[in-house]
């Protein structure tokens, strides 16, 4: 029995919840999004959760303005909104007739982009927050917690927490086929699942490297322009993210396309059939998953930083830079526990006017490699940039 791990996006949301009349929590299914919004309940003397998938549930909004009417005065909680997006108009109205007191926390498995309706019916009025699976910072100070077990289950709660590794394993995989043939129609999308599936499937493949849209069409006899909105799809469902170069006034042939990472490596693993920590070990994606990793950990952290690749035609590379205002930090990514940083990242450093750099690599401390470069494992570096 594992006893609830705290989310680090409590404080915020309870932040929230006091100044917004809406709370939107926003992370892919399974995350630990309802978990954490009964958790945040005991914090509400008053206040009612409905469950959008429960036919109970939805019938109690027949009326949605009078279920908002005689419960104005509550903390309403609507999990998986994107069921119902015709309640943001009605939501908007309730907000402004009761002159905002109300509070309404909403939860779904979509980014406002695909819940459509939201954003334009609820601006202004509404506070967007993003859950993801477990994070280092998260799980760092649990019981026997293990990077490796972290990086080859990835973070989504039943998989990290799973006893042993098979029982893990299988959580994912019925977690990828109930998304592929339940949540993705759901959405509204009429695509074939065996489709999809090989598409992630090479996506995975291509994780953490640029995305090539041509060679996934070729390979699927898709369109350029399908292979984007599948894209845009996963990146809406949280399943994949794509990080966009960095591009500066340098005179040098820059390197456009984006890059494609997938966000839990959990799933990253089963769809590559890798099994246990000696197959990744083993396989070809060994430092394209350390990479997927660290990424998602990192920018799941500092969200108040934005986060590139730098490359240029001729292999001149940072893996990330980090951005916040004139503060500019550059990343490279080494599975290795005895790294060496390449001349193409010190010539990056100079092209870009970085002073520092760190080499993120899975060990738990942090150490100068010279003057300019540090090596340092991923929450010691989250650790560094918060103080």
């Amino acid at each position: 029995m594992h006893g609830y791990i705290k989310r680090t996006l409590t404080e915020h949301l309870l932040k929230s919840i006091n100044h917004f009349p809406v709370t939107a929590i926003l992370g892919p299914r399974q995350c630990g999004k309802s978990t954490l919004a009964k958790k945040l309940s005991n914090n509400f003397k008053d206040f009612l959760y409905l469950d959008l998938e429960s036919i109970r549930d939805i019938n109690k909004l027949n009326d949605p303005e009078f279920f908002f009417e005689i419960n104005n005065e509550k903390i309403i909680f609507l999990d998986e909104i994107q069921k119902k997006p015709d309640l943001f108009s009605v939501m908007r109205s309730i907000v402004d007739r009761y002159n905002r007191k109300i509070k309404i926390i909403i939860l779904g498995s979509a980014s406002p982009a695909m819940i459509k309706q939201s954003s334009e019916s609820l601006a202004g009025r509404i506070a967007y927050h993003y859950l993801t699976p477990f994070t280092i910072t998260e799980l760092n100070n649990t019981k026997n917690y293990s990077i490796k077990n972290h990086w080859l289950k990835g973070g989504f709660p039943e998989s990290y927490l799973a006893d042993d590794d098979s029982i893990s394993l299988q959580w994912r995989n019925n977690f990828i086929l109930t998304f592929l043939e339940r949540d993705i129609p759901q959405l509204g999308f009429n695509l074939s699942s065996i489709v999809i599936r090989r598409f992630l499937t090479m996506c995975a493949h291509s994780s953490a490297q640029l995305l090539n849209r041509s060679k996934l069409g070729e390979s699927l006899d898709l369109s350029h322009n399908t292979i984007r909105r599948y894209i845009e799809i996963f990146e809406n469902t949280f399943i994949l993210r794509t990080l966009m170069p960095y591009f500066t006034n340098i005179k040098k042939r820059m390197v456009k396309s984006p890059k494609i990472y997938f966000r839990d490596t959990g799933l990253l693993h089963s769809l590559l059939g890798i099994t246990d920590f000696n197959d990744l070990l083993g396989h070809p994606i060994y430092g394209q998953s350390w990479e997927s990793f660290a990424i998602e950990m990192i920018l799941s952290e500092l969200k108040d930083w934005t986060g590139y690749y730098y490359r240029t035609s001729h292999g001149t590379e940072i893996d990330l830079i980090l951005e916040k205002g004139i503060k500019k930090i550059a990343i490279e990514f080494k599975s290795s526990t005895s790294p060496s940083v390449s001349k193409g990242f010190y010539i990056a450093l100079e092209d870009l006017k970085i002073d520092k750099g760190w080499v993120i690599c899975p060990i738990n401390e942090w150490y100068p490699l010279n003057n300019n470069i540090a090596v340092s494992g991923i929450n010691e570096f989250i650790n560094f940039i918060n103080k």
